[in-house]
């Protein structure tokens, strides 16, 4: 039996992470923002988000389905890293740039489905490399470099208006210069971290390559890329099965924070409107909350591996799951903007946990040749919240969370603020989910260098 991998190891493997997380940060923290000051109304920004879940859900069981049919001299899933890291990267630099609401939907599209080329496969990548029972580390150290790069990111734009004054003159402008150089300095997180990991570690090439060859042949032939997941996709572990609907209200969860958080801090606690420096300031304080909740998740990410021992995987992700929504309805009532900061500490223990838990419990019950499609299909569970948000939020804003509207009226804020709190009750619905789910028994797979 080969000894544990090291903590360099799984350094090395993670660290792709970092810049991925970085990405996707910038985009979560700032895209309302920036569609805000496009002009767009608070009901048409859930629309606006649409097109990126839509390409997600095409683009994450292919790329998966791919990548366990591919071997070159890059290996399996690094050829996909590399492409997704590039164009991530590209998508980054031009986005700022938006000069319009149509061009800035559009990048979107392209920035989400390029970071879910490389992180699909980063996925199945440690499932491909750790034995079953380094796995909970393994996601773990995923986790902390998602926080991380999440903290750095999010904090990005508040430290370049407020700590190096990038932009002090430029209020009012279309995009702030603070906001255009972080996407700037992310593109190069991005793409350099990628580059590390695909670098440093090494993939281990199939035991029989003429069978690989053969058998991948066989199927793409006989069924074709499309009616092979289908096929994968009914053919679902139970395990996967049962994670699917704490997925499902997890993430739609997270997502109505993301879509709404900063725009309602910017407004209920800072008092601003698009244009104006309290709004500005508001977001900027937004993306401050989001780097504290990630920075709870890379020192909470530590402690997961003993918590899921001692207390198993599915009990640790339902209390991780309960915290979180404690710490979004607890928005509701925070008037200040530095105890805003406590409701976070909830919110980073939960998305720790979303970060590694799922993918742990989920991994031990895969078939080792299927493990890159059913990490895409288990993606599937992340887009169809963020698709629903998108298609149903705009009407819910406009006609039903009106000032009329009973959860409204106690909040004592607006419907943007109501829509966070709706995310922290879904979160509640995941949590009680996560204790019905039904592990499957360990087995081993292959163990890095």
């Amino acid at each position: 039996m080969k000894s544990p991998p090291s903590l360099w190891t799984l350094y090395n493997m993670s660290f792709g992470f970092f810049g991925i997380q970085a990405g996707w940060a910038l985009q979560m923290a700032n895209m309302s923002a920036i569609y805000e000051y496009l002009g767009a109304d608070a009901h048409r920004i859930p629309l606006l988000w649409l097109a990126a879940p839509l390409t997600g859900i095409i683009v994450q069981p292919i790329i998966g389905h791919m990548s366990d049919r591919t071997w070159n001299r890059l290996g399996r899933r690094r050829p996909y890293f590399l492409t997704g890291a590039i164009l991530a990267s590209v998508a980054l630099v031009l986005m700022p740039n938006s000069s319009a609401l149509w061009m800035a939907a559009g990048l979107l599209w392209v920035l989400d489905a390029s970071i879910n080329i490389s992180m699909e496969p980063f996925r199945a990548f440690v499932a491909d490399l750790l034995p079953e029972k380094d796995r909970t580390r393994g996601f773990a150290m995923q986790a902390l470099f998602i926080g991380l790069g999440a903290v750095v990111a999010s904090m990005l734009p508040w430290l370049l208006s407020q700590v190096f004054h990038v932009g002090g003159d430029d209020v009012g402008a279309t995009i702030p210069r603070a906001v255009t150089l972080s996407f700037y300095i992310g593109a190069a997180m991005l793409f350099g971290s990628v580059l590390w990991t695909i670098v440093t570690t090494k993939e281990h090439p199939p035991e029989d390559m003429t069978a690989f060859r053969k058998a991948t042949t066989e199927r793409s032939r006989v069924l074709g890329v499309a009616r092979e997941i289908a096929s994968d996709v009914l053919a679902m572990p139970e395990t996967m099965r049962r994670l699917a609907w704490v997925q499902l209200f997890t993430w739609l969860g997270l997502f109505s924070m993301w879509l709404f958080f900063g725009v309602a801090v910017a407004r209920n606690i800072f008092g601003g409107t698009p244009g104006t420096p309290a709004y500005e300031a508001g977001i900027a304080w937004g993306g401050n909350c989001f780097a504290a909740y990630s920075a709870v998740c890379f020192v909470f990410s530590f402690a997961l591996p003993a918590l899921a021992k001692r207390y198993g995987r599915k009990r640790t992700h339902a209390m991780c799951l309960l915290a979180g929504a404690v710490g979004l309805v607890s928005v509701a009532f925070v008037h200040d903007k530095y105890v805003l900061l406590l409701s976070m500490l909830g919110v980073g223990v939960a998305w720790a946990s979303t970060l590694s838990m799922p993918y742990a419990m989920v991994a031990g019950s895969l078939p080792r040749e299927k493990t890159g499609v059913y990490m895409g299909i288990f993606n599937f569970f992340i887009v169809i919240p963020e698709i629903a948000a998108a298609v149903a939020f705009g009407p819910i804003l406009e006609h039903v969370l009106t000032e009329q509207n009973l959860l409204v009226r106690v909040i004592g804020g607006d419907n943007r603020l109501a829509a966070v709190v709706i995310g922290g009750m879904s979160l509640a619905v995941a949590s009680g989910l996560a204790l019905i789910v039904k592990e499957s028994p360990q087995r081993n797979s292959v163990c890095a260098d």
